[in-house]
């Protein structure tokens, strides 16, 4: 039995990863942490799943409170980091959703999971589907290096671009050599039309209600266009991956950025 912490349980992310641990067998949901509702448990808060579990706003109290083995986080990045980060000094595994994570932050928990040899996930994406997306698209790119990235999620999504864009580009640059695409002397008419620059190519973010998770890669090449596109129609697309991720989480010794390591 693998007892869990999750932290952010009234987003919809979080309320969704609460019913699937609750729904599993092998997991135990032993505490949820919040920055409001101390001391109440989830089925005291309207909206929120009727689970029997406390809920916690001080992450250290959280974890001197109950046992548990992994924290799933599903937060924002401020807070997350620091979960993240606090969860490795206590030996708990973290398997976090959060994006917006700097370089530098990243590096550090990566630093940090190393001196502690305690495993620990961070997947800018849970959903299996979109994983195969990046990883084609890297494949596409040492063959087609003219390429854009055109992400779209819900407006209430704080970081631009996408941890799921970003990591692509990242993949997407270990198979091309570098390129600056577009006309050498192109000119912005209004500031951002060309989007953000990540090595050459370019990454547009959409922002609209309505939207879940969704990202096409455009690549252009003489008489021909590929698109590889991915759409997360539902938060229950992420949660084969984050079920994935906590089982997998159990067995390492280390830091993994990407779900596509543990596939």
């Amino acid at each position: 039995m693998i007892n869990i912490i999750i932290a952010g349980p009234r987003g919809r992310m979080g309320a969704e990863a609460v019913n699937m641990v609750s729904n599993e067998e092998n997991f135990r949901l032993v505490a949820c942490l919040d920055r409001k509702f101390n001391g109440k448990t989830l089925k005291d808060v309207e909206g929120l799943p009727d689970v029997n579990v406390p809920i916690f706003e001080d992450i250290e109290e959280c974890f001197h409170a109950v046992d548990a083995d992994v924290i799933v986080d599903l937060t924002i990045p401020e807070v997350g980091y620091l979960h993240t980060k606090t969860a490795i000094e206590h030996h708990i595994r973290p398997v976090v959703g959060t994006t917006g994570f700097t370089s530098e932050q990243i590096t550090e928990l990566e630093l940090l999971a190393k001196e502690k040899g305690i495993g620990s996930i961070i997947a800018p994406n849970f959903a299996v589907g979109a994983v195969l997306m990046m990883k084609f698209s890297q494949m596409a790119a040492k063959y087609l290096p003219d390429v854009e990235i055109i992400e779209k999620h819900h407006d209430n999504k704080l970081d631009a671009p996408s941890g799921t864009a970003v990591k692509t580009a990242e993949l997407i640059r270990e198979s091309r050599d570098y390129k600056k695409q577009g006309h050498p002397n192109e000119k912005e008419t209004i500031n951002g039309a060309r989007g953000a620059e990540f090595d050459g190519m370019r990454i547009h973010s959409v922002r609209l209600p309505g939207l879940v998770a969704h990202q096409e890669v455009i690549f252009g090449g003489a008489g021909q266009i590929l698109s590889i596109k991915h759409d997360s129609l539902d938060r229950s697309s992420f949660m084969d991956g984050i079920k994935l991720a906590v089982e997998k989480v159990m067995g390492l010794d280390k830091f993994v950025y990407g779900l596509e390591n543990i596939l």
